[in-house]
C-alpha cells in the first residue's frame, strides 16, 4: 500500500504533479493516524483505497489528491484553509463540496413509519444541494460509498441493509444516470448482497459451478470472430462479456426464466476504432451466424438517455445457442465504463468539445435545479424517478430526426408528439416499414411512419388506460381536448335543459336571461352553456352565484319608473328593528307583501302604503312595475336571523309509496315548518303546493336541491304568486 504502488498506472505525470500528489498522500496517512474502521484497519487505507478508485477511473491529479485528503477536514484538525494554503484553490474545494455532502444529516429518527423511501430522498436532494459546480465531487463521493460497500460486512444488520437500500436507490442510478457503468454494476450487485443475501448467494453459487464450461465456450467463440474479423482486415479486440449477479436476478424476474436459460446466453463484446468499422463488424457477425429478428438496437445512432453508444445484436450459434454481440469504438467503450470520467480519460490531444460530457454535465445541474426547488421527499423522489431515473426510448421520424419520448410510448403518443392535428388523425403505424398495431410500443431505433386519415378524430378507446394505446400525459390531454371540443354542440343543448331547470326552481326564469347569467362568469352565452353541460361548472354554483347577484343588486331597473296601482292585500305588520331597516324612518309598520313573498337575503323596496305601513316586495317582482314612482322607498333586511318567511312551492314528482314522508323527512331536517299543503294528482304524476316558512335564500337552495335529489321527483320549484 505505497505510494509508488498508487500512482503505478498514472502515466505521464509531471514532477509537479507528482510532487503533490505526494504531499498529499503523507498528510492523509498523518492526519488519519491512530484513527480505525470498524473492520479494525487504519482510517489511511480507506482514503488510499478511494483513490485508487479514482485512478481507475482515469481521473487527474487534482481529483486524486482530493480523494486521499476527502475525511481529513471532517474527521481531524486540519482546516479548509490550511488545505487551501497547501494544495490550492482546486483541490481544497472538491475537499469542500465532498465534505458538504457528508455533514448533510440524514435525519433518521424524522423518518416516518412505513416510508422507507423517504429517507432516499431526503438524502438524494440534500447531496445535490450540496454539491458544486464541479462534477468530480460527485465522482469522488460516488468511489467513496463504492469502497464502504465494499467493506459493509463489519456494520451490524441493521446499518447494512439501510446503507444497501440508499445505495441501491440513489448511488447506482446516480452512476447509471453519469454513464460510469463500472461502478453502477457493482454498486448494484453489493446493494443486493445486503437486501437479499438469500438469492445473492443461489445465484452466484449457480454462476461459479457452471463458470468454467461456459468462459471454454465463450473464448471458442471469440477467437471465431477474431479469426473472421481478421480475415476482413480488422484488428479489434474481442473479450467474452459477463454477467452480473443483480442484473441476472433482473432478467430472471423480469423475463420469468429459469437461471439456465438466462446464464446459458453467450456475450461477447467487440471493440473497433471508428464508427464506420462497428457497422463493418456486424455485418460479418450476420454473416457468420443468423441474426435473431427484433434483437438488434442501434444506439450509435439513437444513444441512450445517459449518452451510452454501441451497436447491440444477438444471434443463433450452432445448437441453437444464443450469442449477444456488443460492438463499440474503444473511446465509446470507455464512456460507457467510466461515463463523465472519459472526459479526463481522454481529454489530453482531444480538440474540439466533449458534446456526451457536457450533456451529461448539464442533466447534472438539472438535477440539483431540483433538489433547490422541491422541498417535499414524496415529491422530490417521485420527480427523480419519473423524470430523472426514468428510461427514454428515441426513434426516428421518417426524415431521420430523433425523437424523444417516455419508455413505453406507443405510435400514438409519436403522433402526437410530431402534432396534434396527426394526432387527432392518426389511423395506422408502421415501425422500420412494417405495419404495427397502435397499442405497440415503440424501441429503441424505430423509424416510425404514422399512418392519417384525411378528416375525422380519435378514438375514444384510446382514453382507456386498459387497453394501452397511449402512455403520455400530452397525447391523452390532447385527445381529451379533441373530444370536448366536437361534444361541445350537444353539451350546449344540455347546459340550455339545466340552466333553465335552476332558473325556474329559483323562481327568476323571466328575469334573469341566459346572457345575464353568464356575464355574472366573465363568460359568453355558449361558453356558460357548455361548461355547465360539461361539468365544469355545477348547477350548485349557477345557484350561487345568481343569489348573490340578486342581493347585490342595489339599483332598480328603468322600468321601476312605471308604476300603476292594484297591488294585493299585504302581509301582517312586523316592527321596523327585527325584520326591515327604513332608510332613515324608525318605527313603522312593515308588510311582507304575498305576492311576491320575499324572504331574507332577497333584494327588496319598499312601498308606502295609505293607513298599512311599508308593503316589502322584491324588487323583481312583476307588480312593483305598476306601483307609483314617488312611494317607492329603500329598504334593506334588518339583523334577525331567526325570522322566517313564508314560501310557497310547487313539487311535481311521480307517485311512489313513501313521497310524502320523504318529504316531510327533508323538511323536518332543515328545521322547517310546512303548511298549507295541498295535492292534485294525474294519472300517475303527484303535484304538491305547500309553503314553506324559511330563513333565508341559502336555506331555501339547500332544501330545493334535496327535493330534487329525491327518487321519483320531476320538478321542484319556488313560486312567485
Amino acid at each position: 500500500m505505497s505510494f509508488e504502488t498508487l500512482i503505478d498506472s498514472m502515466t505521464n505525470l509531471s514532477a509537479h504533479e507528482r510532487k503533490m500528489m505526494k504531499r498529499a498522500y503523507e498528510l492523509a496517512q498523518s492526519a488519519h493516524d491512530g484513527q480505525k474502521r470498524k473492520s479494525g484497519e487504519d482510517y489511511f487505507v480507506h482514503c488510499y483505497e478511494v483513490a485508487r478508485i479514482i485512478i481507475n477511473l482515469g481521473l487527474d491529479h487534482e481529483v486524486v489528491c482530493a480523494a486521499l485528503l476527502h475525511d481529513v477536514v471532517e474527521d481531524t484538525p486540519f482546516t479548509l484553509e490550511e488545505l487551501r494554503a497547501e494544495f490550492g484553490d482546486t483541490i481544497a474545494n472538491l475537499v469542500a463540496g465532498v465534505t458538504k455532502i457528508d455533514q448533510v444529516p440524514l435525519n433518521t429518527d424524522n423518518v416516518p413509519a412505513g416510508k422507507p423511501r423517504d429517507r432516499e430522498a431526503q438524502f438524494l436532494r440534500k447531496t445535490l444541494l450540496a454539491i458544486n459546480d464541479d462534477v468530480r465531487v460527485i465522482l469522488i463521493k460516488l468511489a467513496d460509498r463504492l469502497h464502504n460497500m465494499r467493506t459493509l460486512g463489519y456494520l451490524s444488520e441493521e446499518r447494512q441493509r439501510r446503507m444497501a437500500r440508499e445505495t441501491m436507490e440513489v448511488f447506482a442510478p446516480l452512476a447509471s444516470r453519469l454513464g460510469i457503468w463500472q461502478m453502477k454494476w457493482e454498486l448494484e450487485d453489493l446493494s443486493f448482497r445486503y437486501l437479499n443475501p438469500t438469492r445473492y448467494r443461489q445465484i452466484a453459487k449457480m454462476i461459479d459451478e457452471r463458470r468454467a464450461d461456459r468462459d471454454y465456450y465463450v473464448n471458442q467463440i471469440a477467437d471465431r470472430v477474431r479469426a473472421a474479423l481478421r480475415e476482413n482486415g480488422i484488428e479489434a479486440e474481442v473479450t467474452g462479456r459477463s454477467k452480473h449477479i443483480y442484473s441476472i436476478h433482473r432478467k430472471m424476474e423480469r423475463k420469468r426464466l429459469p437461471f439456465d436459460q438466462i446464464f446459458d446466453v453467450r456475450a461477447v463484446r467487440v471493440l473497433v476504432d471508428d464508427v464506420p468499422t462497428c457497422y463493418q463488424v456486424l455485418g460479418i457477425i450476420h454473416q457468420m451466424w443468423r441474426p435473431i429478428k427484433d434483437e438488434f438496437d442501434d444506439y450509435i445512432a439513437a444513444p441512450k438517455d445517459n449518452f451510452y453508444q454501441s451497436l447491440h445484436t444477438a444471434v443463433l450459434l450452432e445448437g441453437g445457442k444464443t450469442l449477444e454481440v456488443q460492438i463499440r469504438t474503444h473511446e465509446m467503450h470507455a464512456h460507457a465504463e467510466y461515463g463523465v470520467a472519459a472526459h479526463w480519460l481522454y481529454k489530453e490531444g482531444k480538440k474540439g468539445q466533449d458534446h456526451a460530457f457536457e450533456r451529461r454535465v448539464k442533466h447534472l445541474r438539472e438535477l440539483m435545479d431540483i433538489g433547490r426547488t422541491v422541498d417535499d421527499p414524496d415529491e422530490f423522489m417521485e420527480v427523480m424517478r419519473s423524470d430523472v431515473f426514468r428510461d427514454r426510448v428515441y426513434v426516428f421520424t421518417p426524415r431521420g430526426d430523433i425523437i424523444d419520448l417516455p419508455n413505453g410510448a406507443t405510435p400514438i403518443d409519436f403522433a402526437y408528439h410530431i402534432h396534434t392535428d396527426v394526432g387527432d388523425r392518426c389511423r395506422g403505424a408502421k415501425a422500420n416499414g412494417k405495419l404495427v398495431p397502435l397499442d405497440y410500443v415503440l424501441q429503441v431505433g424505430d423509424r416510425v411512419e404514422v399512418l392519417t386519415a384525411k378528416r375525422g378524430g380519435p378514438s375514444r378507446d384510446w382514453l382507456n388506460p386498459n387497453l394501452g394505446y397511449v402512455k403520455t400525459k400530452r397525447a391523452l390531454s390532447k385527445i381529451r381536448h379533441w373530444f370536448r371540443q366536437q361534444d361541445r354542440e350537444k353539451m350546449i343543448h344540455l347546459g340550455r335543459d339545466v340552466l333553465d331547470r335552476e332558473l325556474s326552481r329559483l323562481g327568476v326564469e323571466q328575469e334573469m336571461s341566459h346572457e345575464q347569467v353568464a356575464g355574472l362568469f366573465d363568460l359568453s352565452r355558449e361558453d356558460l352553456l357548455a361548461k355547465i353541460g360539461f361539468g365544469d361548472i355545477h348547477p350548485q354554483h349557477v345557484t350561487t352565484k345568481v343569489m348573490e347577484f340578486e342581493q347585490q343588486r342595489k339599483q332598480v331597473d328603468d322600468k321601476t319608473e312605471r308604476m300603476l296601482n292594484g297591488m294585493k292585500a299585504p302581509a301582517a305588520p312586523k316592527k321596523d328593528p327585527s325584520d326591515v331597516k327604513i332608510q332613515g324612518v324608525g318605527g313603522m309598520l312593515v308588510n311582507l307583501a304575498k305576492c311576491c313573498n320575499p324572504v331574507q337575503g332577497d333584494d327588496i323596496i319598499g312601498y308606502i302604503t295609505v293607513g298599512r305601513g311599508v308593503s316589502v316586495h322584491r324588487r323583481d317582482c312583476g307588480n312593483v312595475l305598476n306601483l307609483p314612482g314617488h312611494r317607492l322607498i329603500t329598504v334593506a333586511w334588518g339583523g334577525d336571523e331567526k325570522e322566517t318567511y313564508p314560501v310557497p312551492i310547487m313539487l311535481s314528482a311521480y307517485d311512489r309509496e313513501g313521497l310524502m314522508r320523504d318529504i316531510s323527512a327533508a323538511v323536518a331536517d332543515e328545521h322547517i315548518n310546512l303548511s298549507d299543503l295541498r295535492v292534485t294528482t294525474r294519472g300517475n304524476i303527484a303535484t304538491f303546493y305547500f309553503t314553506m316558512l324559511v330563513g333565508d335564500a341559502v336555506q331555501l337552495n339547500r332544501i330545493m336541491t334535496r327535493f330534487e335529489q329525491m327518487p321519483n321527483v320531476r320538478e321542484a320549484r319556488r313560486l312567485t304568486n
